[in-house]
């Protein structure tokens, strides 16, 4: 290469570097903590590579979100609270306990009074979160100065939504959940005959039965949110934003909904314009494993291997269960990669390796994999359609039954209660899936259909983000109907309306008809005389 083509490609180099300093825009994230983050950093990681400025705010004692990053600078809030690694592990015990007295509806009615407890609690927290930055009236000018482009917020806690409306920003969601529940359900039409809702472990095909449950859990959630999480936030903002702001209707004024799914997961049910799917974004293609990883798997020769995790913050069950597990995987031909943290099971086999930390996705992703043994987790789940591997699934708690439930009904995953784990049960569900050939053929049905898509998820994601910030905003996207009544949306005026209108002129007519019966009656009877 001449001299004069290698200052014409340094020239144009530092143009590119140059635009893409002056385009990269500046984004607010307001994260959710543990298994939610790891998918908002593949986010965040992204956008950083394509220029962009990222501040991310953190409660000072965060489980995962990192202070110093290269890939974001953080606001770090004093906080004693929040959901550590010790809670959630004293958590799952007491959620386990619970179901091991039985399926009863009082034991139900317990486990969910127990899961209502934990989320009050997290919202409480966040509340006093959003009161310390609020407070904070240097912290506020420095987030109002910045100037920034867009908040990314994860719904699930509601604090991004309360600094967007705050700094009137641009409102981006990385969302399957929010603080009321799954995240269709705050803004699209959710017709309870054919939309099951999350939990009640149904399909989009349903008995009247079917459907007099759905219309319950639908009840009780409304109920949950009404009485655990709602005063919380309506308290805060009408301390902050005045009486006439509705917490609920600043998360429905959100601009994009980036939806952690797609429908080879979800069933088929009605969507918006600004909701954009992106399920399996944290996918990819497999990497090598690690040289003495990749020995193990090798030395597993026809058999395969067996994979299990149950997922970034269940790292251990009690040991009276993993021990019923142990023995079962030790009577099994295939080798073993156990993701296990606790006292090693006596029952544990030559064939079973236990390890502090996965390759997850490579490992889903290696020709040698058989089977999945999971939580039910979204991002589990998701690499498991994204790789094509069949699921034995151990649902613990919040989405897991109702995730795996799915899968099961596509028959794609096989589920065993935790709570009455036994070795041989066990064993048996697990040897259907290994060798039944219908659980892997339909998981690899979706997985082609999962990847047969013009554009990646997570492109699609990032590509929507900064259409918002291009254009300040999507409000050409977002529906009218959470700013209707009740009675507006369902049109309940206009058929009460229509209704009265048929009612008056059918007695106006009556009463003409009747008229004009007595006029000719009369007529006829002044003719006889």
């Amino acid at each position: 290469m001449t001299m004069h083509h290698l200052v014409r490609a340094t020239t144009l180099w530092m143009l590119i570097c140059a635009l893409s300093a002056v385009y990269g825009g500046k984004i607010l994230v307001f994260p959710l903590d543990g298994s939610h983050w790891v998918n908002m950093k593949i986010i965040i990681e992204k956008l950083h590579s394509r220029g962009h400025d990222l501040t991310v705010i953190r409660a000072s004692n965060s489980w995962y979100i990192k202070e110093e990053s290269s890939y974001y600078t953080s606001i770090s809030i004093p906080n004693e609270g929040g959901f550590n690694e010790n809670i959630f592990d004293s958590f799952v015990t007491r959620v386990l306990e619970i179901q091991r007295k039985g399926n009863s509806f009082w034991s139900q009615l317990f486990l969910q009074l127990e899961v209502m407890s934990i989320a009050s609690n997290l919202h409480k927290d966040m509340i006093h979160l959003m009161t310390k930055i609020f407070e904070d009236e240097v912290m506020m000018k420095s987030i109002e100065d910045a100037k920034y482009d867009v908040v990314l917020s994860d719904p699930a806690s509601g604090g991004g939504a309360l600094l967007a409306y705050r700094f009137n920003i641009p409102l981006v969601f990385n969302v399957r959940w929010t603080i009321h529940g799954e995240g269709h359900f705050a803004i699209a039409p959710s017709p309870l005959s054919y939309v099951p809702i999350p939990g009640a472990e149904l399909t989009d095909k349903m008995t009247f039965f079917q459907r007099v449950k759905n219309v319950l859990c639908y009840t009780f959630t409304l109920f949950q949110v009404k009485m655990f999480v709602g005063p919380h936030y309506n308290a805060f903002c009408q301390k902050y934003f005045g009486p006439d702001v509705d917490y609920f209707s600043l998360f429905q004024n959100a601009d994009i909904w980036l939806m952690r799914n797609d429908f080879t997961f979800e069933f088929p049910r009605p969507t918006l314009p600004n909701v954009v799917y992106m399920g399996g974004f944290q996918c990819k293609p497999s990497k090598p494993l690690p040289s003495q990883l990749e020995e193990f798997v090798q030395s597993s020769g026809e058999h395969g291997v067996i994979i299990m995790s149950l997922g970034t913050i269940i790292s251990q069950l009690p040991l009276d269960i993993s021990e019923e597990i142990a023995a079962a995987f030790a009577q099994l031909p295939q080798k073993v990669i156990w993701r296990y943290t606790g006292p090693r099971p006596a029952a544990l086999g030559n064939n079973t390796l236990l390890v502090d930390w996965m390759p997850q996705n490579d490992l889903l992703g290696h020709p040698k994999t058989k089977v999945f043994v999971a939580h039910g987790g979204t991002n589990g789940v998701q690499e498991a359609i994204y790789h094509g591997v069949p699921l034995l699934g151990l649902p613990l708690i919040f989405d897991q039954p109702d995730n795996l439930s799915r899968m099961w009904k596509k028959g794609t995953a096989k589920l065993v209660d935790v709570a009455t784990l036994e070795r041989n049960v066990f064993l048996e569900v697990l040897k259907e899936v290994l060798h039944k050939p219908s659980y892997r053929e339909n998981i690899q049905r979706l997985s082609k259909l999962h990847r047969d898509q013009p554009m990646k998820p997570l492109d699609r994601a990032v590509f929507w983000i900064e259409f918002v910030m291009r254009h300040g905003g999507a409000p050409h996207l977002r529906t009218q109907s959470f700013r209707m009544s009740w009675i507006t949306y369902h049109s309940v005026d206009v058929l009460l309306t229509l209704l009265g209108a048929t009612l008056i002129s059918s007695w106006l007519i009556f009463l003409v008809m009747r008229y004009l019966c007595c006029r000719i009656v009369f007529h006829k009877k002044f003719k006889r005389e």
